[in-house]
């Protein structure tokens, strides 16, 4: 017996709601196999001084190479990257290794508000990895920093943010547009048309690693073989389970629940 093989390289959220602990969930509930290679562990709280952590190259490359090496890649997912270090060596395994199917996860800003990618990163990220990946997922908040605008107000704004990051290298962008719509729209551009994602809007503040788990389900289903357009449709009605059914803590924003979908889809 076999899976699909998937390999997120990204950082490690402490509380387990986002980062690799939400792409390795995820692939759980997606029927593949996952790996992760850790860039940095995220752990922000109330008692210590430090809260971001980022591991040596070295170690980053050789949890990559061992995935490789030991199983096999059928596709791979980036998250937090932070550094612009991490960015160029990743990007350089990325090509050396030819990783197919590649989703690219622009993470920037956390829902605590953490910086997860460095302001000098930001030109390297967009150099190296976006004409690297086979589908780049940002958010509102992310699209108009790659694209330099003030803001993402409408789903035109999304379209046209689309077209700019586009033209950056990426076969696929897709613009998530979060509560921006009374249907939740994501817009997909494969360079020539648009792609109007939708689902219905929930309110709630506990989407803590929605984007996490949105682009680790995108990168679930390209490794199964499907196409880019049904990956993401998927995707989105994963990631809406997920969101419906989150999880609250009592304590601030709270956890999507990954596996929303195979208990409470009829």
């Amino acid at each position: 017996m076999t899976l699909p093989r998937v390999l997120t390289i990204a950082g490690s959220a402490a509380q387990g709601s986002a980062g690799i602990q939400a792409d390795l969930k995820t692939f759980q509930e997606r029927d593949v196999y996952g790996m992760s290679a850790i860039t940095a562990m995220v752990a922000n709280n109330a008692k210590t001084e430090q809260g971001i952590f980022t591991n040596p190259i070295d170690a980053i490359e050789a949890q990559v190479y061992a995935a490789h090496e030991h199983v096999g890649l059928d596709s791979a997912k980036t998250g937090m990257l932070f550094t612009e270090d991490i960015i160029v060596r990743v990007s350089e395994l990325i090509r050396e290794l030819s990783i197919p199917n590649l989703v690219v996860d622009p993470v920037m800003i956390g829902k605590m508000g953490s910086q997860l990618l460095k302001d000098e990163a930001i030109e390297s990220f967009k150099e190296l990895m976006l004409p690297l990946a086979n589908v780049i997922t940002p958010n509102r908040m992310e699209a108009a920093r790659l694209t330099s605008v003030e803001s993402i107000d409408s789903v035109q704004d999304m379209k046209e943010a689309a077209i700019q990051i586009k033209d950056m290298g990426p076969a696929y962008v897709l613009v998530k547009g979060g509560p921006l719509t009374e249907n939740a729209t994501d817009i997909l551009y494969d360079g020539e048309q648009f792609f109007e994602i939708e689902s219905d809007k929930i309110e709630t503040i506990h989407t803590s690693g929605a984007g996490c788990t949105y682009s680790a389900a995108i990168a679930a289903e390209l490794a199964k073989g499907k196409t880019v357009e049904e990956a993401v449709q998927i995707a989105k009605q994963f990631i809406t389970y997920a969101i419906q059914h989150s999880l609250s803590f009592n304590r601030g924003i709270g956890s999507t629940h990954h596996g929303a979908m195979r208990k409470y889809k009829k």
